[in-house]
């Protein structure tokens, strides 16, 4: 695998920090290296959020991504404006079409475009978008795995959100068939 830079970023509330969080607790569990930098808006909900992640099989010297992300997971407009300049020739970014009606400028990069909103909303629960993201995301890089992913969720949100497992493991398939039609 290497060394994984991602950045996920959108607004406040769309579940960007849980998502670089499951990928962080997933990568520990597969004995990976890993870091999670977590970086806000002047608001929780509603203001910009992201986050960079590292997932290694070597030692992480620092967990800031600057113009080195191997791929950038973008849920709104003002991500993609801010961070598609990140990614590396030749790396990804992962657009939620749902809400960024723009193309991403760059012809360097590899660009999925995933209506993570309108699968959300077909699994009865728009709060799951994020997760379609990181199914589209693990389907396209293997990372990690998603069973890591799902284990990792018990970590993240606790034994009282298990519960919503089964409902984000299909989410987690959704955005992954998203990205293999």
């Amino acid at each position: 695998m290497a060394t994984e830079r991602i950045i996920c970023a959108g607004f406040g509330g769309q579940g960007v920090m849980s998502m670089g969080q499951l990928m962080t607790y997933a990568g520990m569990l597969e004995d990976k290296e890993v870091s999670w930098l977590p970086s806000y808006g002047p608001e929780m909900r509603g203001g910009t959020a992201n986050c960079s992640v590292t997932v290694s099989d070597t030692p992480v010297g620092s967990p800031i991504i600057t113009n080195d992300a191997t791929t950038a997971i973008v849920m709104n407009l003002p991500s993609l404006i801010k961070f598609e300049k990140d990614v590396v020739p030749g790396g990804k970014i992962l657009v939620n079409s749902s809400l960024i009606d723009q193309k991403v400028e760059r012809t360097d990069v590899d660009v999925y475009y995933i209506p993570a909103n309108e699968i959300a909303l077909e699994l009865g629960n728009a709060k799951v978008a994020n997760m379609v993201m990181l199914g589209a995301y693990l389907e396209i890089t293997k990372t990690v795995k998603t069973d890591s992913i799902l284990e990792a969720f018990k970590k993240v949100f606790g034994p009282s959100k298990e519960k919503f497992i089964p409902l984000n493991k299909e989410a987690l398939q959704k955005g992954a068939a998203a990205v293999t039609k």
